[in-house]
């Protein structure tokens, strides 16, 4: 079995590195601030490595999951990063959400050093990692893609090949967009709702029982009528990176989006209120307060 080496053990990395130790994988891990999830994997007979480069030097398959595509340049460059430990026909994947600009860039030098870069976005929850059953949006190469789908495999119940490089992370930002477009919008709606006098409850029964009706709008109902803000696990701050980041995108592109720049300055200014921890579920209480 392909040994791996795996960067970034939040709450996503945390349950993957737990699944791939289910699976009997030889596993090499590198943590941030927080040592909950790396703890818990060296336990269990993870090695940890004191940086990224030995990272590679001591793993066939690097993995990242990391919150920024800042943090992803920060691993993968530098005397101490993956590239500098990379060995002939390795295979790196990003499974967070980043910049396809920045994931083309990275593959670039990663070729260039002898390797391959996948670009591996995820969907689902820290839940659905711990049983592999992720949803998990390939590109880059198809030859180093195929070397490494049977560990992809492990890790997910749909495994997709999307294209060339960037492609992942650019349907990842597109599904992200329109994920927390329609939850902000659903939570502003029950707080409109409520500076009107009519009951969430009525809201929701009408909505769900017609064609707006999605999983969204029953994460954000969730929390909204049901106080419960678990059933949409992602923090605002994440959420706000994640629409800026499609911005990002867009603009790269050559083109504004009309829709982005409301959401994504509702997000900010709940984080700029301290609500950033908050699941987006919660964002109907900041919209509450701007109906008062």
């Amino acid at each position: 079995m392909q040994r791996i080496g795996f960067i970034g053990l939040g709450l996503m990395g945390a349950s993957m590195v737990s699944r791939l130790l289910d699976k009997e994988y030889a596993v090499n891990v590198l943590g941030n601030s927080n040592r909950s999830g790396l703890d818990a994997a060296v336990a269990r007979g993870a090695v940890e490595r004191a940086n990224a480069r030995e990272i590679a030097e001591n793993s066939d398959v690097v993995m990242l999951c990391m919150g920024t595509s800042a943090q992803v340049e920060a691993r993968m460059r530098g005397d101490d990063g993956v590239i500098a430990g990379l060995q002939a026909d390795q295979v790196v994947i990003d499974f967070g959400t980043s910049l396809p600009q920045s994931t083309r860039a990275l593959a670039a030098e990663v070729s260039a050093a002898g390797g391959a870069y996948l670009d591996a976005p995820l969907g689902r929850t820290p839940t659905h990692a711990l049983t592999g059953q992720l949803n998990i949006m390939g590109a880059g190469d198809e030859a180093a893609y195929q070397r490494v789908l049977p560990v992809l495999q492990d890790l997910g119940e749909n495994v997709f090949h999307l294209g060339a490089s960037g492609a992942g992370h650019t349907i990842k930002l597109l599904n992200n967009y329109l994920g927390m477009t329609t939850a902000n919008a659903v939570a502003e709606i029950f707080a409109v709702a409520d500076r009107a006098d009519v009951p969430r409850q009525a809201v929701f029964d009408v909505m769900s029982s017609g064609p707006l009706h999605s999983m969204m709008m029953d994460f954000v109902k969730s929390y909204a009528i049901d106080g419960d803000p678990s059933k949409l696990a992602f923090a605002v701050k994440n959420a706000a990176k994640d629409v800026g980041y499609y911005q990002d995108m867009v603009q790269a592109l050559g083109v504004e989006s009309a829709i982005a720049p409301g959401v994504a300055s509702a997000m900010n200014n709940a984080v700029a209120e301290g609500r950033g921890d908050h699941m987006v579920s919660q964002m109907v209480d900041y919209y509450a307060t701007r109906t008062d």
